[in-house]
């Protein structure tokens, strides 16, 4: 891919959290910052909750349309293996990989959704591949944009690009995820609320007061404390795709996760409060394959083949 390759956060005053997001493969560990909301909760009393009617999309097939892993699939056979229980993926590209084939959705009853990682993406390639896609009802925008090594745009820069995002929901009718936020190494902008408060306010300004059109906030999270990092967010009013998760707590403090059955426990959790919460749209799982696994994570072991966490990944119960 030509995707940048991404290192996640290093966060004041605690251990680097590492985390990805440009479509590459090595990742390191996740660690959240001093002062970081930890424990779990329940959504905000006000908080949004997913739409009540049927997603026409969805796959019509016993599993969750909730469910998807953000990796590049480019084998028919990692498709084959997933698809019993992963309903959708992305890649961080507007395009899918050559090697899925063109019949995808009827054979493994699972969407690709689009990504615009930055807003300077061809325009008329994304508005081409939704037209020729009209399934498609959702595009990815503006990947970990407080972060120096993903999209990179501070609040100002991205208000003055959001325009392209609200241009194409315009003419196709996609709705809009995201920005995705992270944790960050922005300077002032490294908790993801002053990250959106700021772009907010410039979005404002620029605009006669209006709030810029998301229909859909992403957030992604390497750590403990899911449940409290959503909470955090309810203040915007929108419902979460939880586009990025695992969780990669690395300190030598007990609680680290070094083994499959931790990520398994973790995994378990996190799926637990993204299948029960109702602001909580869809979520991913990184990843699907790495070659120095070393916060066991991968879903893939040998082509079209589940590892031990994408056997329990694809089994999980949901609603």
């Amino acid at each position: 891919m030509t995707l940048p390759k991404g290192l996640f956060l290093a966060l004041a005053l605690s251990a680097a959290l590492l985390g990805c997001g440009g479509g590459g493969e090595d990742a390191p560990a996740a660690t959240p910052a001093a002062g970081v909301p930890a424990a779990p909760g329940s959504p905000a009393p006000n908080a949004p909750t997913a739409p009540a009617t049927p997603d026409p999309s969805a796959p019509a097939v016993p599993k969750s349309a909730k469910r998807g892993i953000a990796y590049d699939l480019a084998s028919p056979a990692d498709l084959a293996a997933l698809s019993p229980g992963v309903s959708w993926w992305y890649n961080w590209s507007p395009r899918r990989n050559a090697g899925v084939p063109a019949d995808y959705r009827a054979r493994y009853a699972m969407d690709f959704l689009p990504m615009m990682w930055n807003g300077t993406e061809d325009t008329t390639e994304v508005e081409a591949f939704l037209a020729a896609n009209p399934g498609v009802r959702y595009l990815l925008v503006m990947n970990e944009p407080n972060l120096a090594d993903q999209s990179n745009l501070t609040p100002l820069q991205a208000a003055q690009r959001w325009s392209v995002f609200e241009g194409i929901a315009a003419r196709t009718g996609v709705q809009i995820v995201g920005p995705a936020m992270n944790w960050g190494t922005m300077p002032g902008y490294a908790d993801p609320v002053a990250w959106l408060d700021a772009f907010y306010d410039a979005y404002r300004a620029a605009n006669g007061g209006r709030d810029p059109r998301i229909d859909y906030l992403a957030f992604h999270w390497y750590d403990y404390g899911l449940a409290g990092q959503l909470d955090r967010l309810a203040k915007y009013g929108k419902a979460f795709w939880v586009t990025e998760f695992a969780n990669w707590h690395s300190q030598a403090d007990g609680a680290q996760i070094d083994s499959v059955a931790k990520q398994k426990a973790q995994m378990a959790d996190m799926v637990a409060i993204c299948e029960d919460r109702a602001d909580v749209f869809r979520y991913a799982w990184f990843t699907g394959r790495e070659d120095n696994d070393t916060h066991f994570t991968s879903l893939l072991g040998a082509d079209g083949q589940l590892s031990e966490l994408g056997s329990f990944y694809v089994s999980l119960p949901f609603h």
